[in-house]
């Protein structure tokens, strides 16, 4: 029994490669997404404190001391440290003592300390890029601190505004990759679509083997599977000829010892009559077995099932015509299995000659389809059947659960063997009509 195949088992190759490169491609597009604006403004950042840290020179270079107090001797080139609320601040503190910025107004810089940052917050409350120096000056008791800061507005609206522009061009990117992938994928891909269209015309029987024009990494799969199908050909006509062979060779001696048997005395004539009998069974055995290699063509191989089922009971019909037993084929006539015709012929007329041997008046044949494209063909009859002890038995080879009905005892055997080489199988149980229910499963044949 096949086990269940997960989601990605099921893929087929193309789709796989597509989904790799989907996942890939995706993982990379957000990446850059997330990743390049943050580079960005940690560049931007950077280069604001460079430009805090020439003001930060600029201020600490014009500190001076009069009259025991602190004052800034020059002003500032920026024009935006003069102009209120422009973003761009500066504080000096010492002690009781603190200047400060003409942009700060009537504010003074808010300092906010957390375990993991320190944040200050300028004139308006919005958050400062800042830089903070400790300064010691001569003859000045006290430390000097020296705080100067820019708004991260600016540095923020430009990130969105690159956000949204960096999105648009991923996102075109991303679709012209991806259609670039699948395009790729198609086309190195192509040799096995060509080789699945080859399949199908090997087995539909247009074509005996795959041309040999594939690129290298798929022509040695080619030239063994052509290898392969030569051979099962070469190995399947040369098996039938010694099978066809024997039949001829053998058929006149043993009809000779039949005759001489015949002509024997009683003693010695039923001593002889087993062996032979033993002999013809052996041949009919190995006869069929040998009728059991299958098609000369095994991928292309179909029989219409319901068709032969009418041609084998029309058959049956004159040859059991004492019996009055009635077959109700209920198959469908465009049903189709992948089984060559002559060994069809062989599996159903066995399981129909059987129910005609054994039936009381009905037959009933009709088909249940399974999943992984099989089909199951269901031959009921109305017979005693067989008790539920005998159903591995009678498969065997050389058993008959009646001595007194004419037959070898290798008809379900054969029709068991031949089934399990077109890869399907033949069960028996006890049918709701009472009698035997043969079920012989057998793959679908292709509609391509």
């Amino acid at each position: 029994m096949r086990a269940k195949q997960s989601f990605i088992q099921q893929l087929s190759l193309k789709n796989r490669l597509l989904l790799a490169a989907l996942l890939w491609l995706s993982t990379m597009i957000c990446a850059a997404g997330f990743g390049m604006p943050l580079l960005v403004k940690n560049y931007l950042t950077q280069d604001l404190k460079s430009q805090l840290s020439l003001y930060m020179d600029q201020i600490v270079a014009n500190i001076e001391v009069k009259n025991g107090k602190i004052a800034l001797t020059t002003r500032l080139s920026d024009p935006r440290f003069t102009r209120p609320y422009s973003g761009l601040y500066w504080s000096i503190t010492t002690g009781k003592q603190t200047l400060r910025s003409r942009s700060l107004w009537d504010k003074r810089l808010e300092i906010k300390k957390t375990p993991l940052k320190t944040i200050i917050k300028g004139a308006q409350g919005e958050e400062l890029v800042y830089l903070s120096q400790v300064v010691y000056l001569p003859d000045f008791p006290n430390p000097v601190t020296v705080i100067i800061g820019s708004t991260v507005r600016p540095l923020e609206k430009t990130i969105q505004q690159l956000k949204g522009q960096l999105w648009l061009i991923l996102a075109a990117l991303y679709i012209g990759v991806l259609v670039l992938i699948r395009l790729q994928v198609g086309w190195s891909l192509k040799p096995l679509n060509k080789m699945k269209r080859e399949l199908g015309l090997l087995k539909s029987g247009e074509q005996s083997s795959l041309d040999e024009s594939y690129p290298k990494e798929v022509s040695p799969l080619v030239a063994d599977l052509n290898a392969l199908i030569f051979h099962y050909q070469e190995l399947l006509e040369r098996a039938r000829n010694h099978a066809g062979n024997l039949s001829h060779a053998l058929k006149t001696p043993l009809s000779v010892l039949k005759n001489e048997v015949t002509q024997l005395e009683e003693p010695e004539r039923e001593k002889l009559t087993q062996p032979v009998k033993q002999i013809q069974n052996h041949i009919d055995y190995h006869l069929g077995r040998a009728r059991m290699a299958g098609s000369m063509n095994i991928l292309s191989v179909k029989a219409p099932i319901s068709e032969r089922i009418d041609a084998i009971s029309l058959a049956f019909d004159k040859v059991y015509a004492s019996r009055n037993i009635v077959l109700i084929n209920e198959l469908d006539s465009e049903l189709k299995v992948s089984v060559d015709p002559t060994d069809l012929d062989e599996m159903v007329g066995n399981l129909l000659e059987n129910g005609y041997k054994w039936a009381k008046s009905v037959i009933r044949v009709y088909s249940e389809t399974l999943e992984s494209n099989l089909v199951q063909i269901i031959i009921e009859d109305d017979g005693p059947g067989i008790k539920d002890d005998n159903y591995q038995d009678v498969v065997k080879r050389g058993v008959r659960l009646d001595e007194t009905t004419p037959g070898s005892g290798l008809g379900l055997n054969i029709v068991s063997e031949m089934a399990h080489s077109y890869r399907g199988a033949l069960e028996l149980e006890r049918g709701k009509m009472g009698g035997l229910k043969a079920t012989l499963t057998l793959k679908l044949a292709s509609t391509t």
